[in-house]
């Protein structure tokens, strides 16, 4: 179509271009990061008498592949710009906002907590601790990355993990997100209303097809042509939201490359957002045939409206895993031919390795156009199966 080749030949080359001049540092970076890192906690374990000299060296000497590529999917309380010369982190402190049972509202910047840092009580956790339950009982938890509350002794307080509302580094690329997709759809519709429709230039040269691409192949006919209408804005929405955070989280220098779309809990809440409207919106017919199926004999209904009502939630589910996993995998697959360069610490590895990230990234192109269709191609889908026709004949 003349439409999908119009955006292909406009974005293609910019992409390519940005990804063949981030790809290198994205290499060299990943793994010195994560060295520098394990080079200062092993420092930091000598001086405590934790580990001798001997077990430092042996420590430096090796590079865990799955840490380091966990470190860069995971969401973080601060965000990493870049390593100096002298192997030191330069890092964006982020607000941290917490809630403890035992001692109510916190609010400090993730500095305070940073390299093994203890704040008022609070740190970042390492690997598997001892939490306490609601009965006192004491069971061992994967807390690392996560903030946690120690009394005087060093342990846990009772109440468990605090309720945590800050402002992590994903949560900071949904805000930069929004604020592009406000400017240049509010630019784009002053356009609209100053000049009317015309032949379309720049950005709107772009999004318009992208726009006309959603209503005419996706919404109309799933919903229907008359009542697409009142379903459009929620489409366009979780379209370019998905893109966006897509498109950004392939670069790998500040302000992007925030793994959004590949964190399980926004994807729940854009599933949960999709169910809702569904349902809200299902007719009497919709209803009718999860509670009372035509066709079907009621000896058989305890067991069709159980089924039934479970495809209520296992819809979403899916549209929340495969957008999640998708994402996920690509980050995964691509760090892992990066770490290939420090597994096998040698630099005629890096050529091959560059040349596999790079075919990726334009899979990874591919991959987040097509991961943001299909979850409006779904959405739309599920509503429009929610509002079926009866036919008479």
């Amino acid at each position: 179509m003349r439409i999908e080749k119009d955006i292909f030949d406009r974005i293609f080359p910019l992409v390519v271009l940005v990804l063949l001049v981030c790809s290198p540092p994205m290499v060299y970076s990943a793994g010195k990061d994560y060295l520098n890192d394990q080079q200062h906690d092993n420092h930091e374990a000598q001086d405590e008498g934790q580990l001798d000299e001997s077990d430092i060296h042996e420590e430096e000497g090796t590079f865990n592949a799955s840490e380091v590529i966990m470190h860069h999917v995971k969401d973080a309380h601060e965000w990493n710009i870049f390593t100096d010369k002298h192997g030191h982190n330069v890092s964006i402190p982020l607000p941290v906002i917490l809630f403890s049972k035992h001692s109510g509202f916190h609010f400090f910047m993730s500095s305070k907590i940073a390299h093994g840092q203890n704040y008022r009580g609070f740190e970042l956790g390492h690997g598997s601790m001892m939490v306490p339950d609601k009965e006192g009982n004491l069971t061992e938890k994967n807390v690392g990355g996560k903030i946690v509350e120690l009394d005087e002794n060093g342990v846990i307080v009772n109440e468990g993990l605090p309720l945590d509302f800050s402002i992590t580094k994903n949560v900071c690329m949904m805000f930069l997100a929004v604020v592009i997709l406000l400017v240049v759809f509010l630019s784009l519709a002053k356009s609209y209303k100053k000049y009317g429709v015309r032949a379309p230039k720049g950005i709107q040269g772009f999004l318009e097809p992208l726009i006309v691409f959603v209503e005419e192949d996706i919404a109309i006919p799933n919903i229907g042509k008359d009542r697409y209408a009142r379903f459009m804005p929620y489409l366009l929405t979780v379209f370019f939201f998905i893109l966006i955070h897509n498109l950004l989280g392939m670069v790998p220098f500040f302000p992007f490359g925030a793994n959004v779309t590949g964190n399980i809990a926004v994807t729940m809440v854009l599933a949960i957002f999709t169910m809702v409207i569904t349902n809200f919106n299902g007719n009497k017919a919709y209803w009718q045939h999860i509670f009372f199926p035509p066709g079907v004999p009621l000896w058989l209904l305890p067991i069709m409206i159980p089924v039934e009502l479970l495809g209520i939630i296992t819809k979403p589910f899916a549209l929340m895993v495969r957008l999640f996993a998708n994402i996920t995998a690509g980050h995964i697959v691509l760090l892992s031919l990066v770490s290939l360069i420090f597994i096998f610490k040698s630099v005629f590895m890096a050529v091959p390795s560059l040349v596999m990230v790079i075919f990726m990234d334009m899979i990874e192109l591919l991959v987040a156009f097509l991961q943001a269709y299909i979850f409006t191609l779904l959405s739309a889908l599920f509503i429009g199966l929610a509002m079926p026709e009866h036919h008479h004949s």
